[in-house]
C-alpha cells in the first residue's frame, strides 16, 4: 500500500454507530476485502489507525480483526500487522470437517449435500466451460489414473477433479462452496477407498465415472453433465452401504 493510498480511507469512513461497534468495523473491512481495495497478501492499517479511523477503541478495533481471522478473511501473527487472505472455503471446510468425522448421520446429510449442489455445478460448468476448470479436471484424471489402488493420491486427485468442475463455472462463490465440503469429501473419499473389496475394475470404474463427467462439461452438454454426475452418486450410493456399516463399527453415532 503506498503511502497516498494509507492517508485514504479504505473503508468508507463511516464512524460506527455505539450498538455491534466490532460488527460494524469489521463489516467495513470485509466489503473493503471482498471488492478489491485491499489485495490478498497486502497489510492492513495498525490496530490504531483502524480504531482512529472509526472512532472507536483499540480492544473494539481488536475484536474487528478476530472477527476477520475467524471468517478466514485475514491472518494474524503477534506483534505484526494483519494480512488480507483470499477469499476462500476454509472455514467452512473446518466447520464440515468437525461434524463429519464425529458423526454418521453428518456424514449421511453432508454426502446428500453434495449430491444436491454437484448437480447443479455440472450443469453450470457445462453451459460456461471456464478454461482453467478444464485444465485442472483434464489434470485430475491423469493423476487418478496414476494413483489407482493408492487411497491418499486418489483422493487427492478426486478432491482436485471436483475443484476444477467448481472452477468451470467461472463462480467465485460456488468456488468457494467447494473448497468449504473438501473435509466432507475427504473423508467419503478416503473411506471408499480403503473398501476391503474393492477391485481392479472397481478403482477403473471410479475413474471412467469422472471422465464421464468431463467430457460432458467439456462438449458443454448441460443435461449430459447433469446425468453423468447423478450416475456417479448412484454408484456412491451403493458403497455407502459397506463404508456406513464400517463408520458403525467404529463406534460413530
Amino acid at each position: 500500500m503506498s503511502a497516498d493510498a494509507a492517508k485514504k480511507s479504505i473503508f468508507g469512513g463511516k464512524p460506527a454507530t455505539p450498538a455491534r461497534l466490532a460488527d460494524a468495523v469489521s463489516d467495513a473491512i470485509a466489503a473493503a476485502l471482498l471488492d478489491g481495495r485491499i489485495a490478498p497478501g497486502e497489510p492492513l492499517p495498525a490496530e490504531g489507525e483502524i480504531a482512529k479511523e472509526f472512532g472507536v477503541s483499540k480492544p473494539i478495533a481488536r475484536e474487528a480483526l478476530r472477527h476477520l481471522t475467524s471468517a478466514g478473511l485475514i491472518s494474524t501473527q503477534q506483534g505484526k500487522v494483519a494480512r488480507a487472505k483470499e477469499f476462500n472455503g476454509e472455514p467452512l471446510e473446518r466447520i464440515y470437517g468437525y461434524a463429519v468425522r464425529f458423526s454418521l448421520e453428518r456424514l449421511r446429510e453432508a454426502n446428500e449435500m453434495r449430491r444436491v449442489i454437484e448437480t447443479g455445478i455440472a450443469r453450470l460448468a457445462a453451459e460456461r466451460r471456464e478454461r482453467s476448470g478444464l485444465t485442472v479436471m483434464d489434470r485430475a484424471l491423469v493423476e487418478m489414473g496414476r494413483a489407482l489402488k493408492h487411497p491418499d493420491g486418489f483422493t487427492d486427485a478426486d478432491i482436485l477433479f471436483h475443484s476444477g468442475m467448481a472452477l468451470a463455472t467461472g463462480n467465485t462463490m460456488i468456488r468457494v462452496q467447494m473448497e468449504g465440503m473438501r473435509a466432507v469429501q475427504r473423508e467419503v473419499s478416503e473411506l471408499f477407498s480403503r473398501r476391503s473389496n474393492r477391485t481392479d475394475a472397481d478403482w477403473n470404474a471410479t475413474v471412467e465415472r469422472h471422465r464421464a463427467i468431463y467430457e460432458a462439461i467439456a462438449a458443454g452438454d448441460p443435461d449430459l453433465a447433469q446425468k453423468q454426475i447423478e450416475v456417479h452418486y448412484e454408484a456412491a450410493d451403493i458403497a455407502s452401504l459397506e463404508v456406513a456399516n464400517k463408520l458403525g463399527e467404529g463406534g460413530r453415532e
